[in-house]
């Protein structure tokens, strides 16, 4: 079956399809997909994933036609850091 796998990182973006098969989790899915390689601070230990916006565990079976989203980890913001806001 096609899945998306979708990524972004301090290290670019990916947006790429994926045959599986079924019975596969988000996990093989994401392990499958090459991602790992191409991205090595991608840690799914840590980062939450989700399919369609929605977090899921990384045991969660695909269906066909699922985007499974790496999510990267929510950074801090310090009080006292400047920041420029969109106009």
């Amino acid at each position: 079956m096609h899945i998306e796998i979708a990524y972004s990182g301090p290290r670019g973006q990916a947006w790429i399809q994926v045959e599986v098969p079924e019975g596969t989790t988000a996990a093989e899915a994401i392990h499958r997909s090459g991602l790992l390689e191409r991205f090595p601070e991608m840690d799914l230990t840590t980062q939450k994933i989700g399919i369609f916006g929605r977090f899921c565990q990384p045991d969660h079976p695909v269906q066909e036609g699922d985007r499974v989203e790496i999510y990267h980890p929510a950074r801090a913001v310090d009080e006292d850091e400047d920041y420029e806001e969109d106009d």
